[in-house]
């Protein structure tokens, strides 16, 4: 299985962040009760490697319909701003 690439980040603050894109090698999704980015962060500096996009390495929201067995099955992900938090855009509840 290849994990679901992170097909755009508008959390620009964000240490993984360049150009909108996100440059972590994976990134874990939420906390069991809420969809966020756990990866995350504001640092001085931007990390990650800029000639590769994020993956979604693991997922822990059981009921989001592209979970199985807490792998995201989606093809892709968007993350962005959600209320007060950096959320997966692209969870959906069963």
């Amino acid at each position: 299985m290849e994990m679901p690439a992170v097909t755009e980040c508008a959390v620009e603050p964000c240490a993984y962040n360049r150009g909108r894109g996100c440059h972590a090698l994976a990134i874990t999704v939420g906390d069991v009760r809420h969809a966020h980015c756990d990866t995350f962060f504001i640092a001085p500096s931007k990390g990650g490697n800029p000639s590769s996009s994020g993956r979604v390495g693991a997922c822990k929201m059981s009921e989001c319909t592209h979970n199985m067995d807490f792998e995201c099955q989606a093809p892709s992900i968007t993350v962005g701003f959600q209320q007060n938090g950096v959320d997966c855009l692209t969870y959906q509840p069963r």
